[in-house]
């Protein structure tokens, strides 16, 4: 166990004039607005890039470079000039993409470099093409585009931009040459070019569709046809005149879209890339850098074989370059596969229970060091963010020899990038709840502004390592609760499941569960099995039983945070609460441990694991006609008629990615066992609930529910 540890109080204006913390949080995107992010360091290492809001109130980010020589910020594109009276206008496919990389936020919300200096910079901005010079010696040009602008890219030249629209995509030269044409345009009516098919964006963090030649010449891109995938309908009902909007779903065990990838040449002329699809059926990742051919990773249904192809691009034959085994899933890494210099093959594969790179099929990154991605590489080695501690993440420089430089120092996460000299840090701590952004270069650090608001008060975390498997839990209490004065009801905050931790060391973290706590609760968030950070065995430790191990942790997460405060907590009024895996196991928590817990709130919960996709279902349930008892027994209706305690249930009735319909199946079946429970649909809302008043009021509807089912 650690002592508490608390971000101190900046200054904020006075409580009668603030908003309350829920809605606030909502205004701030959860206090991001106003935060420089997605920074990134030109070829040179003369400038940095990035995106900030100019308020912490504002969710319209604009363009800036920092100049590393001189020292200074400037502003490179400003949407509010470059739309005037204008309101920003997304398109459908467009909302879709920003819904996969949970981007809430308007104006520029990403760019892309070109150039051998990375000498210009294009953006989408209300689907119209936008180009400017990074030193800001240039206005912002608009270039011709058709249709919405979707994914822009530069071509590595700094001649060519290429962008999707209306399931084409499209290219235009900068010097005005050729006017803005359709390189390939769909050849079917549920053909799509260029763009990341759902499975692809949703589960393997891959949101690109197709990839710039390094001599600016030619593109591999991405074709995707959805023909044989179950459509399913999203409907208003709300608006009963509004028609239901057709999605297609790749469910568990149906059938994925068909993906494959084709060399397209500026003059028109393709080729497609041809591997096994049959036994590959998902492509993952593409890389193509200077330093050789093209490689793609491509991977089976059941995803226990993944390959490395180099390709020539001439024939569009692909070989086999190296191939990755496990019996139960082989990992996927950011970054990885990619050549890189002196024609190296770089990925990060699992040995001695570690996350490693690996160069040319030798792990270069020690035993223990968890690598998380990969951020770039260059003559000297690789630069991973990587942890030995899962509440913790920093950047680390592995040189070809194995050699370790850390780049970041104390307890926090971070993240960045270094080019050129020039590196830059984001850094989240416990002692501020504000991110810090960094450049540093020739020995000089500068940070960068910020203009993100506070909340407020700053949370007081107790961090400890609970039970035998020594799970990283989080308490928090009330603000004015004095230790051993009064035993208070329990709120287990978790995530819960893959992919995700919630127990990390940032103060912004727990600005959610310090403001719970101050409800009047003991607010635990514990990350248990399953989670990333802690090693390959125990991410796999939740194959085929996601709903036994993930629950039984946070019961042990429970039994140790009560026994290190025997005095200040009551186990006999503990709930939970959650948002998507959180509330498929808030859900699970009171229907199959009601002695356990005694209250839940379940937000956006899968219920029937049969009607999530094919790549995250399958991945750690297998498929479902061949394992219908494993789908069966980590689902919930088949629990309904247990319930004993209260539950409420809510959901986002635009939701695409967890449907509405697990909601409602799983209240069909508590209503036929005579199971009284709550369910508040929303309107108009996704997957990210992140409307002002609607997350004002879901918060404290919330709190008043748990505050009454607990006494």
């Amino acid at each position: 166990m650690t002592q508490p540890t608390h971000a101190p109080s900046s200054s904020s204006p006075a409580a009668e004039e603030q908003p309350s913390f829920p809605r606030l949080s909502a205004r701030t995107l959860r206090f991001t607005l106003g935060m420089p992010r997605a920074a990134s360091v030109t070829a040179d290492g003369t400038r940095v890039l990035f995106v900030r809001t100019a308020t912490g109130t504002s969710r319209t980010a604009a363009l800036w470079v920092y100049d590393v020589g001189r020292q200074e910020e400037k502003l490179l594109a400003d949407p509010d000039e470059l739309l005037g009276a204008s309101e920003e206008e997304l398109s459908p496919a467009e909302r879709g993409r920003r819904e996969r990389a949970r981007e809430s936020g308007a104006g520029v919300v990403a760019y892309a470099t070109g150039g051998a200096r990375d000498e210009l910079v294009c953006f989408g901005l209300s689907g119209q093409l936008w180009v400017t010079a990074t030193d800001g010696s240039t206005a912002p040009r608009r270039l011709p585009s058709t249709g919405s602008v979707i994914d822009p890219r530069l071509d590595p030249t700094g001649t060519h931009v290429a962008y999707a629209s209306d399931q084409a995509l499209r290219v235009v030269a900068l010097d005005g040459t050729g006017g803005d044409r359709a390189l390939v345009e769909p050849d079917g009516p549920n053909v799509t070019w260029g763009q990341a098919e759902f499975v692809a964006a949703e589960e393997m963090e891959r949101f690109r569709g197709y990839w710039w030649a390094p001599d600016g010449r030619s593109l591999l891109v991405q074709r995707t046809d959805e023909s044989a995938v179950p459509v399913w309908h999203i409907a208003d009902p709300a608006n009963p005149s509004a028609t239901p909007v057709a999605h297609r779903y790749p469910a568990a065990g149906t059938t994925n879209a068909d993906v494959s990838l084709w060399h397209l040449r500026l003059d028109g002329s393709r080729t497609q890339v041809t591997w096994d699809a049959q036994a590959y059926e998902y492509l993952t990742r593409v890389s193509w850098t200077s330093h050789g051919d093209p490689v793609i990773q491509v991977m089976s249904r059941d995803q226990q074989r993944a390959q490395v192809l180099g390709v020539d691009t001439a024939s569009g034959d692909t070989h086999l370059v190296r191939e990755q085994t496990d019996p139960l899933w082989v990992d996927l890494s950011t970054g990885v596969p990619t050549m890189a210099p002196g024609g190296r093959l770089v990925t990060v594969e699992d040995s001695a229970d570690t996350h490693r790179v690996v160069a040319d099929g030798v792990a270069i990154s020690p035993e223990r060091l968890q690598v998380a991605g990969v951020l770039g590489c260059d003559d000297t080695g690789v630069l991973v963010t990587a942890t030995e501690e899962p509440i913790e993440m920093h950047l680390v420089h592995v040189g070809w020899d194995g050699t370790l430089t850390r780049l970041t120092e104390g307890q926090g996460m971070h993240g960045g990038s270094s080019v050129g000299g020039t590196t830059v840090i984001t850094r989240s701590s416990l002692d501020a709840t504000a991110s810090r952004v960094t450049v540093t270069a020739a020995g000089h650090t500068v940070e960068l502004a910020n203009h993100a608001v506070t909340a407020g008060f700053s949370p007081r975390v107790w961090m400890l390592h609970a039970g035998r498997r020594e799970l990283r839990t989080a308490v928090l209490f009330p603000a004015d609760h004095e230790p051993g004065s009064r035993r208070l009801p329990v709120l287990m905050h978790p995530y819960a499941g893959p992919h995700a931790l919630r127990c990390v060391a940032s103060a912004r973290a727990f600005l959610e569960p310090q403001w719970l706590a101050d409800q009047g609760f003991c607010v635990i968030v514990a990350d248990g099995r399953g989670t990333p950070s802690r090693g390959p065995s125990w991410e796999r430790s939740i194959r085929d039983d996601l709903a036994g191990v993930t629950l039984a942790d946070q019961v042990d997460a429970l039994a140790a945070v009560a026994q290190a405060y025997p005095d200040d907590v009551d186990t006999s009024r503990v709930a939970m609460t959650g948002w998507s895996y959180g509330g498929y196991i808030s859900a699970l928590a009171v229907l199959a441990r009601p002695d356990v817990f005694h209250a839940a709130v379940a937000g956006a919960p899968v219920t029937e694991m049969q009607l999530y996709d094919t790549f995250y279902t399958e991945r750690y349930l297998g498929h479902p006609g061949e394992q219908p008892d494993v789908y069966a027994a980590n689902s919930l209706t088949h629990l309904a008629a247990g319930l004993e305690r209260p539950l409420m249930i809510i959901h986002g009735m635009g939701d695409d990615n967890v449907v509405v319909a697990h909601t409602l199946r799983l209240s069909a079946a508590l209503l036929e066992a005579g199971k009284p429970h709550e369910v508040l649909p929303l309107t108009g809302v996704t997957h990210m609930a992140s409307q002002e008043i609607v997350a004002e009021n879901l918060a404290l509807l919330q709190v008043t529910f748990l505050q009454r089912a607990l006494g």
